[in-house]
């Protein structure tokens, strides 16, 4: 199983690091456009290996999309991080062009790799990629939703003073602060729903600290957070790169489900060998599927600018 990571970042290299870590992949290719700087990361984490006793081999290259030939999986990370006061769809000029770009010189040497796009804002960018290749829908994938879950579990843990492992949530919608839809009717603890134990204003609390939590982030530390993204994109990876049949809310071409078509948005879908085997449609309240709706309205508005 051969993955290759584009985009030395710090998110890049967080993948890097899970991915290789967790074992299951016999080859990581790191590449990036700044001089020797994906040979320097892979180097360092190579030398963690016999430290966190895993096999994988991580290599890196400057821009020498061959060393990517016969990858299984590509990530794609490429792209300028946000900053403090910067909303997602403010870097569409910059990274559309360096998304396109990227997605067409992985197909070149790997005719047949699945995509996962992280680089913002992710949904329109993983539209772009549906619109600029040939790839079978099903091979495409937006992180943002894995990501955005794992935010609202933390919150609801927090909220509960509970364990993080008794908590399962789900976010779905567009990955932006205004378009992230969770869904706190189906968050539960140990299967017991949250609101036995929230009152309306603390769930309704842990629902908007959620939705800006990748603000929250960056106002904290200047830039782009980098290992929940990291950690976020291994799983998708592992759970396709070993067929678990996982189900993760991504990005996600959509043809009449929920009803809606023509736009990557976040849903529920079961991850597998094939890349997205099932499309999974969830019953929405009528409020839910109104916020649905009005977070397609804004996935749309930042689908206008792109020039495909």
């Amino acid at each position: 199983m051969k993955v290759t990571v584009v985009g030395a970042g710090a998110v890049g290299a967080s993948c890097a690091e899970y991915i290789a870590i967790k074992n299951f992949a016999s080859e990581v290719v790191l590449l990036d456009i700044k001089e020797g700087y994906a040979e320097g990361k892979a180097m360092d984490l190579m030398q963690t290996a016999s430290l966190n006793s895993f096999d994988t081999a991580i290599t890196g290259t400057t821009g020498d999309y061959s060393r990517t030939a016969h990858s299984d999986i590509a990530v794609i990370t490429s792209g300028i991080p946000r900053k403090p006061g910067m909303t997602r769809e403010e870097l569409i000029g910059i990274n559309a062009g360096i998304v396109k770009t990227v997605a067409s010189n992985l197909l070149k040497h790997s005719p047949n790799v699945t995509l996962i796009v992280v680089s913002n804002p992710m949904d329109t960018m993983t539209y772009l990629v549906h619109k600029s290749t040939n790839l079978p829908k099903n091979k495409i994938i937006g992180m943002g939703g894995a990501l955005d879950s794992a935010r609202f579990k933390y919150r609801l843990a927090e909220a509960l003073k509970a364990p993080i492992s008794d908590i399962d949530g789900m976010v779905i919608g567009g990955h932006s602060d205004t378009g992230m839809v969770p869904l706190a009717s189906h968050a539960t603890r140990n299967s017991v729903k949250v609101s036995e134990f929230l009152n309306e204003e603390r769930l309704h609390q842990v629902v908007e600290d959620t939705k800006v939590g990748g603000a929250t982030l960056t106002k904290l530390l200047g830039t782009s957070a980098w290992y929940a993204p990291g950690a976020a994109v291994s799983a998708l990876v592992q759970a396709i790169a070993c067929d678990q049949k996982k189900m993760f809310p991504c990005s996600v071409l959509l043809e009449g489900e929920y009803g809606l078509r023509d736009i990557c948005i976040g849903v529920p879908v079961l991850l597998g060998k094939n890349g997205i085997e099932k499309i999974v449609e969830i019953k929405l309240s009528d409020a839910e599927k109104a916020k649905m709706q009005e977070s397609a309205v804004g996935v749309r508005n930042t689908n206008g600018l792109l020039e495909v």
